[in-house]
């Protein structure tokens, strides 16, 4: 353990957060244009074709982004919002698609987890969530 005297010659150095999420620099969401899109196999104790892209952000910067949800029509020269957020079965996967803006459609038939695949609050979903609201009575 240090010294007063010691602190007081070198002041202790605060060590700097990494950025994960190069690409996005620093921002919550990033535009870009998709070049391909294609499948790829999970790592070890999984098995699957998990659908990716690789998109070319406003930044100049090429990335590999996750798309997520079960079916999707995305294509070359196609706009996608991308946002942070690694998928722990694929390696080097750190960005994923945000689905319900631009050129990436929203999941169809969707009733829940709907702000994470774009699918708006239809009457359907309304009328399943409506519960009848009881006042107790404290007197």
């Amino acid at each position: 353990m240090p010294t007063l005297n010691q602190l007081a010659m070198n002041r202790r150095i605060k060590r700097k957060k990494k950025n994960k999420r190069i690409g996005l620099e620093g921002c919550p969401q990033k535009r870009g244009t998709i070049t391909r899109t294609t499948r790829t196999t999970p790592r070890k104790p999984n098995s699957a074709l998990r659908a990716v892209m690789w998109v070319r952000l406003s930044n100049k910067k090429i990335v590999y982004a996750f798309i997520p949800g079960e079916v999707h029509t995305l294509q070359p020269h196609h706009h996608v919002y991308i946002r942070g957020g690694r998928v722990k079965d694929i390696p080097g996967m750190k960005y994923k698609g945000m689905r319900g803006i631009l050129d990436f459609r929203h999941v169809v038939n969707r009733k829940t987890a709907r702000t994470k695949y774009g699918v708006k609050y239809s009457t359907e979903v309304k009328q399943i969530y409506k519960r009848p609201f009881k006042r107790k009575i404290l007197w």
